[in-house]
C-alpha cells in the first residue's frame, strides 16, 4: 500500500491535503530519469531563458494563492507571505540576468616558452544530477532558491520539500512545466527519511543543495558519494552588538520584527543583543512593551502579526528552554507562557546565563535574549563564542567604532545600523563554522551548478 502524506494546516490542524509518497522504486527512477537527461544534454540557454520568463509570470498571476499555501501550510502570517511570493518572482529574474554572465575566458598560454603556440578557452558546462532538500519556513522563496539556479545553468533537479509544507513547491513545479519546461527536468521528491538519505546520497547525484538543521546537514554531506559537491545552510544564534542609535523606537520596533518574524523561524533572527549595562533594563522593558502587543493567532489572518510555530513539539521544546533560563537566573521581562499547541507568547529575557539554551543554541521561536555589557570587546567576545556564524549586526552613531566591532564580529555578513534579517536575494548567504558550508544567493548557487571546461588548440 502507498505511504500517504498528510499535510495539516499550521494552525488549526485541519487537513489540507493527502498526498502518496515515493518509495524507493520510485526514487530510483527518479534519478535515472535525471542522469539521462543531463547525459543527453541541456536545453539551449535561449529555451531556458523562456521558460523562466514565463515562469516569472505565472506566478505572479497566482501570487495571492501561493501567499495563502504559504499562510496555511507554513504558518507565516499573510502579510509576510505576500513579501515572499513577490521576493519568490525577483527571484526567477535574478537568475534570468545571470544567464546572460555564464561564459569562459581565455586562458594566455605563451606566458612561458612551454605553452607558446598554444590558444585556450575554458567553457562552463551544467555540473550535473542536482539534489535540494528543503526546509519549511519559506517554502515558495527557499524552492526558487534551489530550483530554479538548476533551471538556469542546465541540470535537472529533484527537490525533497520539507514534510509539512510540500504544497507550495508542487505548485511550482505544476507552473514550471506549465512554462514550458519538458518533463523530468524537476522532479519533486515526497520521501521518509530513509529513502532520502538513499536519494541524496546516490552517485548519480552531482551537487547536494541542503537547507535545515546542522545536525541533519552534516551528517548527510558526511555520506555523500565521492565527487559530489554540495552546499548547506543551516541556522545561527544571530548577535546584535547596540552602542548607540539615532531613533530608539525605531531600533526597539525593528529588533521585535527582526527577532519575532515568522515567530522566530528564520536562521538569522536576532537572538542575543548585547546592550551597554546602564541601558540593558530600560531597552528590554521597550522591547518587551511592543513584543507583548503583537497578535499571535491564524497566519491566515490579515491581523496577526505571529502565526504558529511548525509542530507542537516545538512549542514543548521552547517553554522548556525558557523555564530551563529562568530557573537558571534569566529575568523574565514578558511572554514566557504558551498560548495553544502551536503558539508561544512574544518572550523578552534579559540576562539570562551564557550556559543556557536560549545562549547557546538556535531558538527558532519568539524569544529574544538581551545581554548587559561592561565594555564592547567582552560584548563582542560572548558574540563569537559559539561553534555557529551566520548574519551579525551593530547598532552605533559612532562610525569608527560601527566598523571596528564589524571587522572583529565572527559572521559571514555583518550588518551597520541593521538587523541580521536583512537579505535581498542576488547577495552571498552562507553561514560560518558549523552554520554552513558553501555560499547561497542564486547567482553564487548557480555558479557552484557549473563546471569549467578548458580547451587547448595547438596551432
Amino acid at each position: 500500500m502507498t505511504k500517504q502524506l498528510t499535510v495539516n494546516q499550521a494552525y488549526t490542524g485541519e487537513t489540507l491535503a493527502q498526498l502518496d509518497m515515493h518509495d524507493a522504486v520510485q526514487v530510483d527512477a527518479m534519478l535515472s530519469k535525471a542522469k539521462s537527461l543531463h547525459d543527453s544534454g541541456s536545453l539551449p540557454i535561449h529555451e531556458r531563458i523562456a521558460v523562466l520568463k514565463k515562469l516569472a509570470i505565472l506566478i505572479a498571476d497566482e501570487h495571492e494563492m501561493f501567499s495563502q499555501l504559504i499562510a496555511n501550510e507554513g504558518g507565516k502570517p499573510i502579510r509576510d507571505a505576500r513579501v515572499e511570493v513577490t521576493r519568490a518572482v525577483g527571484g526567477v529574474d535574478i537568475a534570468i540576468r545571470e544567464m546572460q554572465g555564464i561564459k569562459g575566458e581565455e586562458i594566455p598560454m605563451d606566458l612561458s616558452a612551454a605553452g607558446a603556440g598554444r590558444k585556450a578557452f575554458t567553457v562552463m558546462e551544467p555540473i550535473g544530477v542536482v539534489v535540494a532538500v528543503s526546509a519549511f519556513n519559506h517554502p515558495l522563496n527557499l524552492a526558487i532558491h534551489q530550483v530554479i539556479p538548476a533551471i538556469a545553468t542546465g541540470c535537472p533537479v529533484i527537490i525533497k520539500p520539507a514534510a509539512v509544507t510540500p504544497l507550495s513547491t508542487l505548485r511550482l513545479a505544476g507552473l514550471i512545466a506549465e512554462a514550458g519546461l519538458p518533463e523530468g527536468w524537476v522532479q519533486v521528491a515526497l520521501t521518509n527519511r530513509e529513502n532520502s538519505e538513499k536519494l541524496v546520497t546516490d552517485p548519480r547525484v552531482a551537487f547536494f543543495s541542503f537547507i535545515g538543521s546542522a545536525k541533519v546537514g552534516w551528517y548527510l554531506k558526511s555520506k555523500l558519494a565521492p565527487g559530489t559537491r554540495c552546499a548547506l545552510e543551516h541556522g545561527g544564534v544571530a548577535p546584535l552588538i547596540f552602542d548607540s542609535c539615532h531613533d530608539k523606537e525605531a531600533f526597539v520596533n525593528g529588533v521585535v520584527k527582526a527577532s519575532m518574524y515568522h515567530s522566530g523561524q528564520v536562521c538569522v533572527s536576532v537572538q542575543r543583543v548585547y546592550v551597554p549595562e546602564a541601558r540593558a533594563q530600560e531597552l528590554a522593558q521597550k522591547i518587551a512593551d511592543v513584543a507583548s502587543i503583537q497578535i499571535v493567532g491564524d497566519a491566515i489572518n490579515e491581523d496577526s502579526d505571529l502565526g504558529p510555530l511548525i509542530l507542537p513539539k516545538e512549542t514543548d521544546r521552547i517553554e522548556a528552554w525558557v523555564n530551563e533560563a529562568i530557573d537558571e537566573g534569566a529575568q523574565l521581562i514578558t511572554g514566557g507562557k504558551r498560548i495553544n499547541a502551536v503558539s508561544y507568547e512574544p518572550t523578552v529575557l534579559l540576562n539570562p546565563s551564557n550556559n543556557s539554551k536560549v545562549s547557546t543554541q538556535e531558538i527558532f521561536g519568539p524569544v529574544v535574549c538581551i545581554y548587559a555589557y561592561d565594555d564592547i570587546e567582552s560584548a563582542i567576545r560572548q558574540a563569537n563564542s559559539l561553534d555557529v556564524s551566520f548574519q551579525a549586526s551593530v547598532f552605533s552613531t559612532d562610525v569608527t567604532k560601527a566598523m571596528d566591532v564589524a571587522s572583529k564580529l565572527e559572521a559571514s555578513a555583518v550588518m551597520v545600523n541593521d538587523y541580521t534579517t536583512f537579505r535581498v536575494d542576488w547577495m552571498p548567504f552562507a553561514g560560518r563554522k558549523h552554520s554552513g558550508y558553501g555560499i547561497g544567493g542564486i547567482g553564487y548557487t548557480m555558479r557552484d551548478m557549473l563546471e569549467h571546461k578548458m580547451i587547448v588548440i595547438k596551432e
